[in-house]
């Protein structure tokens, strides 16, 4: 991916070098990979973080300082350019439609950190905060996404952000909210289903932006869309649950399916067009 060149963004919040709370020194590699990919699933999810109350720290919750190294650093470069870029694209989009795009923060972090939908750690992979208009990222998923379920590449990374980023289109289009009400009135089930349908948009949206960034600025290297169609399939529901507890349980799904995911970035990326991604009037099942 060719990132160097773009346009560093003024809105990523730098909570690295203060860790809060307990970690997850005590889990093995293995066990940490199923807790940041189930995390980014489950806890994930933008409307399952809001008011979750307790943040599960006692009293003995301690600060400590970490060390950045010079790859922290280039990976948080890294993250200022595809946000930069990222804003880029739905500035312009909204400015077409006759619309002013309202830019979200990026917070990175090591460890723990507060948020508005409550405490963000290691384990709960990045997700959005629609109550302070925040996405949460510690760096540190790129490795265990790499490793664990062998998502690599910068373009797999940029996904990830714009994926993020999706969510925040939803919340300034008051889709977040409407799907939000609907909590307590339908069943589990079928509120799973709607959240399917989120996500689905929100993989549609990272299309969008990379479709306008490589006719743009032609960003993509060789390889890098099929990065981010990786990334896609690896983090689908099926393949998670299969992966992680050797089933898989439809009913459950929150994300979609991998085959769902690809499906939905790839038609964003071949179109580019935002009214394409009415994924609550489409048959996707």
């Amino acid at each position: 991916m060719r990132w160097q060149m773009s346009r560093r963004s003024e809105n990523v919040e730098d909570r690295r070098g203060i860790s809060m709370g307990k970690g997850i020194g005590g889990l093995g590699l293995g066990g940490i990979v199923i807790l940041l990919l189930l995390g980014w699933l489950l806890q994930g999810d933008p409307l399952a973080l809001i008011n979750t109350g307790s943040s599960g720290f006692g009293p003995e919750t301690m600060i400590e300082q970490t060390a950045q190294t010079p790859e922290d650093d280039k990976m948080a470069d890294f993250v200022s350019a595809v946000l930069g870029d990222i804003e880029d694209v739905w500035t312009e989009i909204f400015a077409g439609s006759g619309s002013v795009y309202q830019k979200p923060k990026l917070v990175i972090f090591s460890g723990a950190t507060q948020s508005a939908c409550g405490y963000a750690q290691s384990a709960t992979g990045p997700f959005y905060c629609p109550t302070d208009e925040k996405v949460y990222l510690d760096m540190s998923f790129f490795d265990e996404l790499s490793r664990g379920f062998g998502a690599s590449g910068d373009f797999a990374q940029a996904y990830v952000i714009a994926h993020e980023i999706g969510h925040h289109i939803q919340n300034l289009q008051g889709t977040l909210d409407k799907v939000q009400q609907m909590r307590g009135r339908i069943s589990e089930e079928e509120y799973n289903q709607l959240s399917v349908r989120l996500e689905l948009q929100a993989d549609f949206y990272a299309g969008v932006w990379a479709h306008h960034a490589e006719k743009s600025r032609d960003i993509l290297e060789s390889g890098d869309l099929e990065e981010a169609l990786n990334a896609a399939s690896s983090i689908g529901d099926d393949r998670i649950q299969k992966q992680t507890q050797g089933y898989v349980v439809p009913d459950s799904f929150t994300h979609g399916t991998s085959e769902q995911r690809v499906r939905w970035f790839r038609k964003g990326f071949e179109t580019g067009d935002v009214r394409q991604g009415d994924t609550f009037s489409t048959n996707i099942l």
